[in-house]
């Protein structure tokens, strides 16, 4: 891995142990030299293994005799090439706690906001060549002052061989614009950002991976303000907390949640809120999406605030990209926000925050990016060359080096131009920096995905073939190809949308699937779309849906508040739509289930961003209730039972108990058909995924009660479970696939 302060790790080692030699950074990995008997080899490379830098990840240490000049010293030799060959790239890496403390102690460093060693700083975001070293970096414009070139070549200093060394003389600096002031006096910055906050504005800021917005979490007017500026309308924030004291106040937290947040990678973690913050953080919904300080700015700025905890939200409008370019920044956010902190160094890949959370005890990955991303996926299978383009919302795309998967940072929604141009410009990248010839494409099945049009473009460009990969499959090879499973499993893909060999919409499917193949066994009943994808953005048309399918007029509508507020001429307008088939196409989406009876709850009519309805629907569940609705699981797992009785419900119970009842019964009948299908194929394996699976409610009755009847279950940790895990199993059922192998 490089980045993470290997080789001047290694020459600490070589000292402890006496040794003579050296050791050198190439494309295909770390080489080490030394002289001295195999006593010592095995001393000094268990050493290496046991204390290893905490970014790193040693895969294999190879032992070889080799002839060689003699040496006087250890030193770091000139990094070298290995034609074809290329060695993993750190992701971005929280700043340590050393130099935190350096950070008021370092007479050259005292609050300096781009401290570094190392053990943590910017990697990915700033790197645009391999081998990994400084001139391959935005830090080539800036020259080492004599203490920085001091540090830099000590072998006992802990910023030898550091790329981003830099300090108060020689490094890169803040210059914060607001009306009236231009500065880059550090101490001047701080208290006018710390000063506005407290006054309820907001401050556009220049980080790691791009730009964010920040204003006071504990104010809502001033939430409310940047929500509406921003053009974001009530899709959560993600906030920021001085501390961990801060988190425990605001959050519940367990050990594992706790672990994910004071990690190096420095995610947001969503966790269930405790104590109040501003309402228009999370619009009514019981999670905070927390993170703690992960640049030496967040901790500077915190002790100059007064609030615990500050919104932290992506630099861009409504779901662009976030953003990278300064002059951009200043054109789109200074409108926003009034007040602009930028830094002389350039962003060369741009990198949102990660998000997780946390479900039977695993990391579940939501969005994969700052902190996480280049690390590869190790495979168990050739995938080298082949190209994977993922879906069209979540975007992600992977490249095959070898036999490890490299999938790229969250891209976002293809249909937006800004982020089908992000994507074109990330491809390139990718393909520079790993060396990447591709020799094979492969896109969804669907025919209108942009990802599918630029994988046919390509492909017919430079006469490269493509395969086109099923969604649902897609999605449980995700997980075999992370978890390493080959042969046959029972797939399980519950999500909102993807494309059928139907030609229908699928999103409740169960499958005997293997890498390179699958056979549907069965599905959730299909129900018309009324309106196409205007039922996704307008969930009452999918509770209408649901029960026409099984009531028919016969059911009192007027009954249901949802249905009262759209009126009875759009119902009329709807079963016309139905009974003549005119743009309604089918769907067995189980998103699109879960949109319905939130929106038959009267949670959620009409949505404001992706997956609205279930996340509401979740958030309000009982957990206490293990009560169920009745369903038919056979080739069709119907819940016209269960949609009948919700209905009925909802006169005479409480929304938390129907919600959760709901849940249960979803959990039930996935491991009711799991078991049918065992009972049929002896397959004992089950494979959860798709983007439902992020529901902790769902996702944690599913294992249990999968896991009580002795199945091996597996889900998704390295790569989301929704579309930006796409990318991993294209690139995997394709490597099978072009080779005939199931």
């Amino acid at each position: 891995m490089q980045g993470v302060g290997f080789r001047p790790f290694v020459c600490r080692m070589a000292a402890r142990h006496s040794v003579v030699g050296e050791v050198d950074n190439r494309t295909d990995g770390v080489v080490v030299t030394v002289q001295c008997d195999m006593r010592t080899v095995d001393r000094f490379s268990n050493d290496i293994l046991q204390n290893a830098p905490p970014a790193s990840q040693i895969k294999s240490i190879e032992v070889n005799p080799v002839e060689c000049r003699s040496y006087d010293n250890f030193s770091i030799a000139a990094s070298r090439h290995v034609k074809g060959s290329v060695t993993e790239v750190s992701p971005d890496i929280a700043v340590c706690s050393e130099c935190l403390e350096d950070m008021a102690k370092d007479p050259e460093r005292i609050d300096y906001p781009f401290i570094n060693c190392t053990n943590c700083g910017p990697r990915f975001s700033i790197i645009s060549d391999l081998p990994y070293d400084r001139p391959s970096t935005s830090m080539k414009d800036f020259e080492m002052c004599t203490k920085c070139r001091s540090e830099y070549e000590d072998i006992l200093d802990r910023r030898f061989h550091a790329q981003p060394v830099a300090c108060n003389s020689c490094g890169p600096v803040y210059q914060y614009q607001s009306t009236g002031l231009q500065t880059e006096d550090l101490s001047v910055i701080l208290k006018e950002i710390s000063s506005g906050i407290l006054k309820g504005e907001s401050v556009a800021v220049k980080g790691t991976g791009g730009w964010f917005l920040m204003c006071d979490a504990l104010n809502n007017e001033a939430v409310a303000a940047l929500r509406k500026k921003k053009l974001r309308d009530s899709k959560p924030f993600a906030v920021m907390f001085r501390d961990i004291s801060a988190v425990k106040r605001y959050c519940f937290l367990d050990q594992a949640e706790e672990k994910e947040l004071k990690s190096w990678r420095r995610p947001v973690v969503i966790l269930r809120q405790k104590e109040s913050i501003a309402e228009n953080v999370n619009a009514g919904l019981n999670t905070i999406g927390a993170l703690l300080p992960y640049m030496p700015f967040h901790y500077l700025l915190f002790k100059n605030l007064s609030t615990p905890a500050i919104v932290l939200t992506s630099g861009n409008l409504s779901d662009e990209p976030i953003i990278v370019d300064d002059a951009e920044a200043e054109k789109r956010l200074m409108p926003v926000t009034g007040a602009l902190l930028k830094y002389n160094r350039q962003i060369i890949n741009r990198v949102d925050d990660s998000v997780v959370r946390i479900a039977d005890n695993k990391t579940i990955m939501i969005r994969r990016s700052r902190g996480f991303v280049p690390r590869p996926v190790d495979l168990d299978l050739d995938v080298n060359g082949i190209i994977a383009l993922g879906a069209e919302e979540k975007n992600t795309f992977c490249i095959g080096k070898g036999t490890q998967a490299i999938v790229s940072q969250h891209i976002g929604d293809l249909k937006n131009p800004a982020t089908y141009s992000f994507f074109l410009e990330s491809i390139d990248r990718f393909s520079r920096l790993f060396r990447f010839n591709q020799n094979i494409i492969a896109c969804d099945l669907h025919p209108d995905y942009l990802s599918t049009y630029y994988a046919e473009l390509t492909g017919k460009e430079f006469n490269i073939p493509v395969v086109r990969v099923q969604h649902h499959h897609a999605h449980v090879v995700s997980c075999m190809a992370e978890k390493r499973i080959d042969g046959e499993v029972i797939g399980i893909s519950l999500d909102g949308t993807g494309y059928g060999t139907d030609g229908n919409t699928w999103g409740g499917e169960f499958m005997i699937a293997g890498l390179g193949s699958f056979r549907r066994i069965a599905h959730f009943d299909y129900v018309p779309m009324p309106g196409g994808d205007r039922a996704i953005s307008e969930p009452w048309r999918m509770a209408f849906s649901y029960i026409y399918k099984y009531a028919g007029n016969n059911f009192d509508f007027e009954s249901v508040p949802v249905f009262r507020k759209a009126g009875i001429e759009k119902l009329k307008q709807l079963s016309a739509m139905i009974d003549n088939n005119i743009n309604s196409p089918l769907t067995s989406g189980a998103g699109r289930l879960f949109d319905s009876v939130a929106a038959m709850l009267d949670l959620c009519s009409e949505t404001s961003y992706d997956a609205e309805g279930p996340m509401r629907l979740e958030a309000v569940a009982d957990d206490r209730t293990e009560d169920r609705y009745p369903f038919t699981a056979g080739e069709v797992i119907s819940f016209a039972e269960t949609i009948k009785a919700i209905a009925s419900d909802i006169h005479r119970e409480q929304v938390p108990v129907i919600s959760a009842k709901f849940h249960n019964t979803v959990a039930l009948a996935v491991a009711e058909k799991a078991r049918q299908i065992r009972k049929e194929t002896s397959v004992s394996r089950v494979v959860l995924s798709g983007g439902v699976f992020q529901n902790r409610f769902l996702l944690e009755k599913t294992l249990w009660l999968l896991n009580r009847d002795k199945f091996r279950v597996f889900t998704n940790n390295t790569v989301p479970p929704n579309d930006g895990g796409i990318s991993l199993g294209q690139l995997v059922a394709a490597s099978k696939i072009v080779n005939n192998v199931s």
